[in-house]
């Protein structure tokens, strides 16, 4: 083969190799994008959102910014929203990168599952001016696929967090927050003795009550356990303030009242419809007597006469009465302040706060609870005894 048919067939292996490369060259756009590197959401669009909607799996919640920049759950009566959940998923929005471009091909898109699963920025009109639209998971290396509102690209990212679009979810579960150390008297109820007052004067002093028992002083650490309990209560549902269950916690109520170091008075009120017990009725007796229960006559000895004896056997031991049981209602905290301005009186005309039964089956339920006996003092050393003194 000469040098010039040499070149020729090296001239068309070039070109076919250039056409096999273009027919399956894999899907990479024709052109860039200046987000690819940049953060799936930028800060300064979510600080100027009025909104905050998230959608996913036919649920939806939007969060409201207030005026004092506070937010609020929309969707689940006005409550306020947990600042720290939504600190934390704006920070995972942040923090999520771009990391390639996909593809910009519609039917490739509609292959990336792109649905309702979507988070949106909105002005104080409701107008979503920024939203990302979440696909599926990449099979390979992780991330999953986005799309901003109705463009045709789509990217991968980083970004793995779950949406959580249940509204109750968002809400602040935390409705009253007072710190130990802020506190300089409680007054414990005890229904039959009457209210036991403990106070202090300062912080860092130690607990004194005003009906101590002769020889007994306060349990420090049952005061403490006790202001943990009461003094931060955490709901775990609601309820309309008319709910038949409100009344009856309401009349079967404990009242706790806290007092600040600031003068400032809380009372805290738990209350649930007690457990109930109702006797069965007996079980009905179906089976008639037989005849071999009755008296017989034994014959005697020279086989006349006899003695009559009764072989019905002894009766059984009457059974133990049996009960249908009524579990107790659920636990319900109706908390006040004495400062007219606090959210939280506010916030109890709203809703009727469910909290879990521990927090009310743990409190002390009678006054010895709360105290122990005053130790004995450790017995004196003995005398050393001298040493005699030398001549």
């Amino acid at each position: 083969m000469n040098l010039k048919t040499l070149l020729i067939v090296v001239a068309l292996l070039a070109v076919l190799s250039v056409g096999v490369y273009v027919a399956q060259r894999p899907d990479i756009p024709a052109i860039a994008d200046a987000r690819v590197g940049q953060p799936l959401a930028d800060r300064p669009a979510i600080e100027k959102a009025a909104k905050l909607r998230l959608t996913d799996q036919g649920k939806s919640v939007t969060l409201v910014r207030q005026p004092d920049g506070t937010w609020r759950v929309a969707d689940y009566f006005e409550l306020p929203a947990d600042f720290a959940k939504l600190t934390g998923f704006v920070g995972s929005l942040t923090e999520a990168r771009l990391q390639r471009l996909v593809t910009t091909s519609p039917e490739r898109i509609a292959r990336l599952e792109f649905k309702d699963t979507k988070v949106e920025l909105l002005d104080a009109a409701g107008t979503a001016f920024w939203t990302v639209t979440l696909g599926k998971n990449a099979e390979t290396g992780g991330g999953r696929y986005v799309r901003y509102g109705t463009e045709d690209k789509a990217f991968l990212t980083n970004y793995t967090a779950w949406l959580d679009a249940e509204p109750k979810n968002w809400a602040d579960s935390q409705i009253l927050t007072l710190k130990p150390d802020e506190i300089a008297k409680v007054e414990i109820p005890f229904a039959d003795s009457g209210p036991v007052t403990v106070s202090r004067t300062k912080k860092d002093e130690g607990w004194t009550a005003d009906k101590t028992p002769s020889g007994q002083r306060l349990k420090a650490d049952r005061v403490a356990a006790l202001l943990g309990s009461i003094g931060s209560v955490r709901f775990s549902d609601t309820v309309g303030p008319a709910d038949a269950g409100v009344a009856i916690a309401h009349a079967r109520e404990r009242t706790f009242k806290l007092t600040t170091f600031a003068g400032k008075t809380y009372t805290i009120a738990l209350g649930r419809k007690p457990e109930e017990k109702h006797p069965k009725p007996p079980a009905a007796t179906t089976t008639p007597p037989s005849p071999a229960d009755g008296p017989k006559v034994l014959p005697g000895a020279d086989g006349a006469g006899g003695t009559v004896v009764d072989l019905k056997p002894p009766d059984a031991k009457p059974a133990e009465p049996e009960f249908d049981i009524v579990p107790a209602g659920p636990v319900f905290a109706f908390v006040a302040s004495s400062d007219p301005a606090a959210p939280i009186n506010a916030l109890m005309q709203k809703r009727a706060f469910q909290i879990s039964d521990y927090t009310f089956t743990g409190l002390p339920q009678k006054p010895e609870e709360i105290f122990e006996p005053i130790p004995a003092p450790p017995p004196a050393a003995p005398a050393k005894a001298e040493e005699p003194k030398k001549p």
